[in-house]
């Protein structure tokens, strides 16, 4: 988490996108029969989107933006 409060918005955005798109090749090993290489592999890319949006939404919060309802 310290790492990811370091990165600017910008930085935060293409590591989502990166996280994810690696989270989505393992979908499709998994999905096509085949075994993944590290089986905690997708829990931890999940956890670590996860933590980037967290770190992303606690920045709009502090900016003023309102919280969802």
């Amino acid at each position: 988490m310290k790492e990811l409060r370091e990165l600017s918005d910008e930085e935060l955005q293409r590591k989502i996108a990166d996280v994810e798109n690696d989270l989505l090749r393992e979908r499709g090993v998994a999905a096509m029969g085949g075994a993944p290489p590290s089986p905690g592999r997708m829990r931890a890319l999940r956890t670590n989107v996860a933590r980037a949006l967290t770190v992303l939404r606690e920045r709009e919060i502090a900016a003023g933006g309102t919280p969802p309802s």
